[in-house]
């Protein structure tokens, strides 16, 4: 895989976004939550918490009145068409774009309201796999993972402590020495999930995760994330893969035209986890 001098930039600057405490606006239209009704014990399992939330581009709508709770550790498969608005969703909650419309709480902070300067924390709180990796390509896979504990202020020993463990986990220990463009797509996004759980998120985002693998890759990628959903994290995948959808216990919600079609819920049952 080629990779020129441009798409380096682009992807080195977009990692150091979502790090940093940039944010890509500076107001937002809100609209009125409303929680009357809800029991202090769903409020206490709730981590995300999404009021008639529209996004708009243009006169084009991205996302119509979208209200959903997300539990903690929940697995949450959000589906439907092309365009439906799946991965703006996911870019929501990290602030990745503004709302244009309505309201967003992540552990009860209020995206309407949060300053530059706590934006980095927040987003300390997600780990996020992207279709196309998103990896630094001229950066060792070390190097790669390290840099969101750096960013961080964490030691150096410490670094190589957990990215190491984290390499072991996603069956990559042996390429730590690696550049992305030696990998397979496989490989690149085992790595990517291990850049994504490195920095021990509450919250893992994957937009179309295994969009680009085969079934046997794609098949790795999604027990990995099965594998930190039992281990206590909240999972959300973005996905129009219906085998992966029929696969996965959970709640499924299907988009369409930006709006919320249909609900599914399959029951989970959870391994017990062995430290």
């Amino acid at each position: 895989m080629q990779f020129c001098g441009q798409h380096r930039k682009i992807t080195t600057k977009y990692l150091l976004f979502l790090l940093s405490g940039q944010t890509v606006f500076s107001t937002f239209n809100n609209h009125t939550g409303k929680t009357e009704g809800m029991n202090e014990h769903h409020r206490e399992n709730t981590i995300i918490r999404m009021f008639h939330v529209y996004k708009r581009y243009g006169a084009k709508n991205a996302l119509v009145d979208i209200s959903i709770d997300v539990r903690k550790n929940e697995m949450l498969l959000v589906t439907g068409p092309s365009g439906a608005g799946k991965s703006t969703l996911l870019k929501l909650l990290y602030l990745g774009e503004p709302v244009s419309e309505g309201q967003i709480l992540i552990e009860g902070i209020n995206l309407s309201r949060i300053s530059n300067k706590r934006i980095p924390f927040l987003r300390r709180k997600f780990g996020i796999i992207f279709q196309d990796y998103k990896l630094i390509p001229t950066k060792t896979v070390f190097d790669n993972i390290a840099m969101v504990l750096e960013v961080t202020g964490e030691s150096f020993r410490f670094i190589q402590k957990k990215v190491s463990s984290v390499l072991r986990t996603v069956g990559m220990e042996g390429k730590l020495n690696a550049f992305p463009p030696s990998l397979s797509g496989g490989e690149q996004q085992r790595v990517a999930v291990a850049r994504a759980v490195v920095g021990d998120p509450k919250i893992i985002l994957a937009d179309e995760p295994t969009g680009s693998l085969d079934s046997e890759s794609a098949s790795i990628i999604m027990g990995l994330l099965k594998g930190f959903h039992d281990r206590g994290t909240t999972v959300i995948i973005a996905t129009h893969d219906h085998e992966i959808i029929r696969k996965t216990k959970g709640r499924a919600l299907y988009l369409k035209e930006g709006s919320i079609q249909s609900e599914d819920v399959k029951p989970t049952k959870k391994r017990p986890i062995t430290i």
